[in-house]
């Protein structure tokens, strides 16, 4: 008979003492485990061009204009009909992508790795605000910005943290969290940290003063700067507890704008999926609900490692952005530990005196209680090339851990 809750303690454990660091910054066919020139990597689990949402189709060619394999959008689409472009999941590659998670080989993505147990994860630039490539646009200046930021940008980047000794985000998170951030929808503290351990080897390896100040401008406006970094250290802490024989905690979640997924630690590397929710939360001028795409996005790696929704007591300013009340930020963390199997030993908060955050994700619990995890999450348009239109709160579907449960009772002859 399986012990699972010796299961889940290790699998928890994993996931807690894992310890991230940036090491470096490098193009994604340089890096990133089984990257083709022609394969596209997107957010969620497994999905074809037929059943793509529009931010996803947008993303896509926008990331094939920017590869070049296309002059158009004409051009791109009649690429993928000809099934001469590929599609996985970025979780099939250590991998991980905000909103639509649109990575390419020549794209530069953050290299991590796992100094506990040696694994690493990667993932791509944080291109800021307003229409970008994560959301769905593809316009010129979308793909410009783009260019920039690898070509200009990048190598700065790169010289600068391998100048470093490693930046250590597990340290990083544990600090904003400190500091009013949850990690996933607020990075403010987590950005302006991780711009200032970077500004002075910046500083040293800019060609000039005018590169120099351009690059820092943009990262200091950009409040999810570090993110990216921040999504790929949670993949290296979720993938550090997945396989442990018996386990019944989460160690995926992941949506593409029409599935969202799981997976689970003791039921190796099968999806478990259902159609996407529709995100509630504030919309920017102009745009209501009936503009917004279904739910999407890698970024609920976040939650499955025990921060983002499930630490919004920490950041309770965060529902200016997202709805709610400072009280409702705190109620949701606590709603959260009904369905955790752990608490984590370096993710605190201070609002709950200095409580650990939840941690791990026991299926059997989201199911006996009905109670489903808190995610924060950006909201796209539905439409290709229009971008973010607001941001907000939403839910996995309950079908998926119904289905994990039933998987892992055949699976364990339960």
């Amino acid at each position: 008979m399986v012990d699972i809750a010796k299961a889940n303690s290790e699998a928890i454990e994993r996931m807690m003492e894992a310890r991230p660091f940036l090491r470096g910054l490098a193009p994604a066919r340089e890096v990133v485990p089984n990257m083709k020139d022609n394969l596209v990597m997107h957010a969620g689990p497994p999905i074809e061009w037929d059943r793509m949402s529009g931010p996803m189709r947008g993303a896509v060619i926008g990331g094939l204009l920017f590869e070049g394999l296309a002059k158009n959008e004409k051009d791109a689409v009649a690429m993928v009909e000809k099934g001469e472009i590929e599609f996985d999941p970025c979780h099939h590659h250590s991998s991980v992508g905000p909103m639509a998670g649109v990575t390419t080989a020549s794209m530069l993505v953050y290299e991590l790795e796992n100094e506990t147990h040696g694994n690493k994860a990667y993932s791509n630039l944080n291109e800021g605000y307003g229409k970008v490539l994560r959301y769905g646009a593809y316009s010129a200046e979308v793909i410009e910005k783009l260019k920039w930021m690898n070509d200009v940008m990048g190598p700065v980047l790169k010289a600068a943290i391998e100048d470093h000794d490693g930046i250590d985000i597990r340290a990083l998170l544990s600090e904003s969290l400190h500091m009013g951030d949850e990690g996933h929808n607020r990075n403010k503290a987590g950005s302006i940290l991780f711009t200032s351990k970077l500004a002075h080897r910046i500083a040293k390896v800019a060609e000039n003063n005018d590169q120099e100040a351009e690059i820092l401008k943009f990262l200091a406006d950009n409040a999810l700067s570090v993110l990216n970094p921040v999504m790929a250290a949670c993949k290296a802490m979720a993938d550090a507890g997945h396989g442990v024989e018996g386990s019944t905690i989460v160690t995926t979640m992941a949506r593409n704008g029409t599935d969202f997924g799981i997976r689970v630690s003791g039921l190796g590397e099968e999806w478990f999926t259902a159609p996407v929710e529709q995100p509630d939360g504030l919309y920017f001028p102009g745009y209501t609900s009936e503009d917004a795409s279904g739910d999407i996005g890698d970024s609920t790696i976040t939650e499955t490692a025990g921060i983002g929704g499930f630490a919004m007591a920490a950041a309770p300013a965060i529902v200016q952005f997202v709805s709610g009340t400072p009280q409702d930020a705190i109620n949701a963390t606590l709603e959260m530990y009904e369905i955790a199997a752990g608490e984590h030993s370096h993710f605190t908060i201070p609002q709950l005196d200095f409580r650990g955050t939840p941690t791990g994700i026991d299926i059997r619990k989201v199911v006996e209680l009905s109670l489903t995890p808190r995610i924060n999450t950006g909201i796209a348009h539905r439409d290709a090339g229009v971008g973010q239109v607001g941001a907000g709160l939403v839910r996995p579907p309950m079908k998926i851990f119904e289905n994990a449960v039933i998987a892992y009772a055949k699976k364990y002859q339960l």
